[in-house]
């Protein structure tokens, strides 16, 4: 029988070194693997000890200014407590903060799902409020009618000081820190990354409200900290939860004096 031609060992290795060549250059090397793989470690474990501790600090310096002497007289204190614990680690940590939504890209869709959420929920929330009223039971949370200061004043606060203060805070500082730790999830889980942080931010602001009040009923902000916090991720900006904040504090009050 006639042998088969084959050719020598060095010559095969020369017919495949491209083969070799191009394969090794499509894969990444293992030192980028390596990184991508430790740089999230790294960065997620600090910001996650850092946004604990900054909230649960906050929440309790919050808790002791409200029950101190100067709380009715200091009453910009807690407005600017948030703001600088939302703002100064975000900047030691250099890192971007939540867009406030100014652009002209951002404006329009923030309004426009700013309006149609307020056409869903203050209906809802008025035939709440008509339903208690009717069966002659109590509001769950006391609103926080202008006294000595007038409407005004009163709307001014709530607007330029308690929507933007909670607001920068608890979304843009609390919830953009969750989905900066969720962030490892895949694309297929983005939603449940969405969840995780609508969620936990909600729960935050519910339970911030049940210390700084000392009652448990005011658990109750958990439901607007849930439209809150959704209307952060819907529109990726700061303006929508500000209004609507702002919007549903004035018209609980004003709903809760046409019942009273």
């Amino acid at each position: 029988m006639a042998k088969r031609a084959t050719l020598p060992r060095a010559e095969a290795k020369m017919l495949h070194l491209p083969d070799q060549v191009s394969t090794l250059e499509s894969m990444p090397s293992l030192e980028s693997a390596q990184q991508f793989r430790s740089c999230p470690r790294r960065f997620h474990i600090p910001l996650l000890c850092e946004t604990v501790i900054v909230t649960i600090g906050t929440i309790l310096a919050i808790r002791v200014l409200a029950t101190s002497p100067i709380a009715h007289t200091t009453w910009f204190v807690a407005p600017g407590v948030l703001v600088a614990a939302a703002l100064i680690p975000t900047l030691i940590r250099k890192d971007e903060f939540a867009s406030i939504g100014w652009t002209t890209e951002q404006i329009v869709p923030a309004f426009s799902i700013l309006g149609r959420t307020c056409l869903v929920v203050f209906p809802t929330v008025f035939l709440g409020m008509w339903i208690l009223k009717s069966n002659e039971l109590q509001l769950p949370l006391r609103p926080a009618l202008p006294q000595e200061q007038g409407w005004i004043a009163w709307l001014l606060y709530q607007f330029m000081y308690i929507a933007v203060a909670e607001e920068v805070f608890f979304r843009g500082y609390l919830q953009n820190n969750i989905l900066k730790l969720t962030d490892a999830l895949k694309r297929r889980q983005r939603r449940l990354q969405g969840s995780i942080a609508i969620l936990l931010s909600a729960a935050c602001f519910a339970i911030a409200h049940v210390v700084v009040q000392g009652q448990m009923v005011s658990a109750v902000t958990f439901l607007p900290g849930l439209i809150l916090a959704w209307l952060f991720i819907r529109t990726k900006s700061l303006l929508a939860p500000i209004l609507f904040h702002g919007l549903a504090n004035t018209t609980y009050c004003v709903m809760a004096r046409l019942f009273a």
